[in-house]
């Protein structure tokens, strides 16, 4: 049996690791509550694997105050942020909205934190915020994918990747829930080596642990492992083009088939043409947009590869039973 405190095929970092690693999360209104405890849980794991308590953690709201979960627990604080002691790294978690009391207060703390040449990470949607304060600029970064199109339309010079999770220099984050435990698994194997990781993925049943290469949900269907990798390649082309749609023999030369081979590939695997599917994937970006923004209605057409309004409203009716405009009407 692999010795999972033995620190094997630790890279060099500038982490000092030998003396432990305390974590903060700065927590706000309706933050997710499963994606905290997964970053936590993992640390908290790592310990009982090690045997000492060698990741620690402290949470932190605005003012200090406990903080409401999105379903609805409430959540004891330890520090205001303002009051917080150093800590590796400062992770912001929010959930629903991305606006709540204390604000601006938030923003500041995360600029002087930037400031400092401290670590800052994001859990889902936390990027957001991150992004608002000014400390993703030149920096790769994810987002959770439900969140992606309106993150991409307000901070286009931002590289957000749609990946499951970064880390580029001192800033980490990840699209919230399961990949919370991809990312902080990452830091674990990177202060002890990957026995220690897959020995704590083991404890929580993680079958495979992500990296940072690994994309987030690409289409409809959530998942599209076992399934052909031309097939895969083609949907994440089908998802890097929408504003500009590819034609069948592109997509179909990208990956070594015909347009007929292409058909029957979908049709196989995902019960649907092509032509259907690439249709649907605009629609859903079309419905995230406006969720999401507030782009005119014919702007979102067009960002979703559609020169003519009245299609585009006769595709999305069809696609999800209410025109765009009652979509923008519809409070979430």
């Amino acid at each position: 049996m692999p010795n999972l405190t033995a620190p094997v095929e630790r890279p060099v970092t500038n982490d000092p690791v030998q003396g432990g690693r305390q974590f903060a999360f700065l927590l706000v209104d309706k933050f997710s509550m499963f994606s905290l405890a997964a970053a936590i849980d993992t640390f908290r794991s790592a310990n009982r694997l090690l045997g000492r308590d060698f990741y620690g953690w402290t949470t932190v709201s605005a003012d200090g105050d406990a903080v409401m979960a999105s379903n609805g627990l409430p959540l004891k604080i330890d520090y205001a942020v303002a009051d917080l002691p150093p800590v590796d790294i400062l992770f912001v978690s929010v959930g629903l909205t991305t606006e709540f009391p204390g604000k601006s207060k938030v923003l500041a703390a995360l600029r002087s934190w930037g400031r400092r040449g401290n670590a800052l990470g994001a859990l889902s949607v936390g990027s957001y915020l991150l992004a608002e304060a000014g400390q993703l600029d030149g920096y790769r970064c994810t987002i959770h994918w439900e969140n992606r199109a309106g993150f991409v339309e307000r901070f286009p010079d931002i590289n957000c990747t749609g990946n499951v999770f970064e880390i580029d220099r001192k800033r980490y984050t990840c699209a919230g829930g399961t990949t919370s435990i991809d990312l902080m698994l990452e830091i674990v194997r990177g202060d002890f080596g990957s026995n220690l990781a897959n020995g704590v993925a083991n404890q929580f049943q993680h079958e495979r642990i992500r990296s940072a290469g690994d994309r987030q949900r690409v289409g409809p269907e959530r998942d599209l492992t076992g399934k052909s990798e031309k097939l895969r390649r083609i949907v994440e082309l089908m998802a890097d083009h929408l504003d500009e749609p590819l034609s069948a023999v592109q997509l179909a030369k990208s990956a070594g088939l015909s347009v007929r081979q292409v058909e029957r590939l979908f049709l196989r695997h995902l019960s649907v043409t092509p032509g259907r599917y690439y249709m649907r994937l605009r629609l859903e970006r079309a419905r995230e947009l406006l969720r999401q923004t507030n782009m005119p209605i014919l702007d979102v057409a067009i960002a979703t590869g559609f020169t003519s309004h009245s299609y585009f409203a006769q595709s999305y009716r069809l696609q999800f039973g209410r025109p765009p405009s009652e979509e923008r009407r519809t409070t979430y």
